[in-house]
Parts: structure tokens; sequence; C-alpha cells
């Protein structure tokens, strides 16, 4: 059985800190036996005030700037935990094993500020080390970030062979088109648009929501001039969304899914439905194409694109996201979440 690194070090941690608790003050006034027992009662309260803080209170609270609410329930948490600590020795543990104790009261200042200071000293040593752990995650992710990057820029840089040409190019038979052909003229602005944000939205850091939505249907708009009328395709926005920005080129890899994956290999009427909405900063979007049951057989959902967006999602938005994929009986479901309020 293997064990993960955040196991191992909790067992080592804790049984160290039992071992200080029951040897280290035992072998100071000599009676192992009562110092075990108060070892067993330590350990819980430190235990669960230190992951309760770390694992719950700093991800829920402190992360998204919450740091009000992250001290009132650390706060509030050791005030209970230590209380009902303090009772328990007060009341089962001094008259048995430390009677010299009860001379200092049920509610000894002195006592309680002792076991406060202690339980945060514990709980600071076991967050040191998701502290450092944290600075290493994000060190590395910033340097895959810089990675990624370079490695999009140049791909930018391929593809901009003399991208003035091209649109000059592509509106000079825009013009013609207007001509002859209303449909054809329109056909060429969605390429242009489509080519535009590519060569020159893409490169920002983020874009505006509404201008990737305008991306994608120009794509789309594309993608049913070829397949014609056994094409289906619905984009609603439930909501306003022109405040949001995001990264990039983050939802075509989604949107080319459904035509890879679903339309291209379906001999019958094909269907792709597009839902974008938010409440307050979470925004969501899904995304559902009809497939047949071979071509899931064959070739299967999701692939290269699917895997692209998941690693972008966990460098660009870490512990802000949610990206699920449901597979039906002849259909193919992504729901991506994402949380833009940041931390």
């Amino acid at each position: 059985m293997k064990f993960s690194n955040d196991a191992i070090f909790n067992v080592v941690f804790w049984l160290l800190y039992f071992l200080y608790q029951w040897m280290g003050l035992a072998s100071l006034y000599g009676d192992y036996g009562a110092y075990f027992i108060n070892a067993c009662l330590a350990l819980p309260v430190s235990l669960l005030f230190s992951i309760i803080t770390i694992h719950v209170f700093f991800r829920k609270f402190y992360q998204r700037g919450r740091r009000l609410a992250f001290w009132m329930c650390v706060i509030t948490t050791s005030v209970l935990l230590l209380l009902i600590r303090r009772y328990f020795n007060y009341y089962i543990m001094y008259p048995r094993y430390f009677p010299i104790g009860l001379h200092m009261g049920l509610f000894s200042f002195g006592k309680l500020l002792v076991e406060f200071a202690n339980l945060y000293a514990i709980s600071g040593l076991y967050a040191l080390y998701y502290f450092i752990r944290y600075w290493y995650q994000e060190k590395h992710r910033v340097q895959e970030l810089l990675q990624q990057k370079t490695l999009s820029e140049l791909e930018l840089l391929k593809m901009q062979v003399q991208p003035h040409f091209v649109f000059n190019t592509l509106n000079n038979i825009y013009g013609t088109a207007l001509k002859t052909s209303a449909e054809t003229a329109q056909l060429i602005a969605h390429l242009s648009g489509f080519l535009s944000y590519n060569l020159y939205d893409a490169r920002e850091r983020t874009v505006k929501l509404t201008d990737e939505l305008a991306y994608i249907k120009n794509y789309i708009e594309l993608q049913k001039n070829r397949y014609g009328s056994r094409l289906d395709v619905a984009v609603n926005v439930f909501d306003d969304v022109s405040d949001i920005s995001l990264a990039p080129l983050l939802l075509l890899p989604l949107i080319e899914n459904c035509f890879k994956h679903g339309v291209a290999g379906s001999v019958e009427k094909s269907w792709v439905r597009v839902d974008v909405s938010r409440q307050t900063e979470l925004f969501s979007v899904t995304i559902e194409n009809s497939c047949d049951n071979m071509m899931k057989q064959n070739e299967g959902n999701g692939g290269i694109g699917l895997a692209n967006v998941k690693k972008r999602l966990e460098l660009l938005y870490p512990d802000r996201h949610e990206l699920k994929t449901i597979e039906g009986e002849n259909s193919y479901l992504v729901i991506l979440k994402i949380n833009m309020e940041s931390k």
C-alpha cells in the first residue's frame, strides 16, 4: 500500500507530538502512566484544531480574502476546544492524577494562557509544512505558466506570416463578394474575425468573455456552413457577463471537441448546445453535443483538447474551478465552472 507524502507527514508529526506530551513530560516528573493519559487527551485537541484551521478555515476563508471570518473561526474553535479540555482535566484528570492542579481553579488565566500558546505553537509548526509546500507549488506553477506562455508566443509567431497581408486580402475578397454573394461575404467576415482573435487577442493574458464568445460564434458559423442543414447549434447567454474576463482560447477546445467527436462522424442530424450563466463571481458554461454510439466506441470523447484545457485550468485557476464530463447514451456534456473572484 502506497502512502502519500501528506499521510506520512501527518503520522510522523502527530506521533512525535504524542511522544513529547508523554515521554518528554514524564521524564521530567517521573509519572509515565499519568502523562500517557494526558498525552491521549492532548493529542485530539491539537490534531483537530490544526486540521480544521489549515485544511478548512485557511482554504475556505483566508485564501479567498475573508481574513476576519478566518480569525473569528480560529479563535472561536480554539476557545471551545480548550474550554472542553480544561473542564475535562479539572473534573476528571486532576482529581485522579494531578490533585495539585485543583488549586489553580477551573478558569485559571495563567493555565488557559499557557494552553492557548501551546495550541497555537503546535498548529503553527503543523502549518509550516503546508506553507512551504504551497510556496514550492506556486513557484513551479509560475514556471509552467511562463513556459506555456513562451510556447504559445512561439506558436503565434509561426502563425503570423504577414498577417496584415492576410487581412487586407480578406477585406478585398469580402468587398468583391458583397457584389456577388452576401452569404459568401458573411463567411469571409466570420473567418476574418476568427483569425484576428487568434493572431492578436489571444496574446493577452485575459480577454473579455464577450470577445471569447464572439470568437466561438465565428467558429460555429464556419462549421454551420460546412455541415449545412444537418447541424443545429444554439448558444445561450442567460446573464450579463460583460464584466467577466478570462484566459483566451480556454473554451474553444471544448467547442472543437463537439464537432470532432460528435458532429463530424455522424451521418444523422447533429446538435450542439452552449449555455453560459453566472452567479455573482461564479461563471458557468455547459457544452453538450450529440454523438453516435459508434463514434464513442471508435474515438471516444475528450482527447488532447480536453486534456489541455484541464492542464490550463490547473495552472490558471487552481482551487477555483470545476470541470466535469458526463457521457450519455447519445450525448456528451461538459460542465465548466470558474470562480472569477481572485484570492
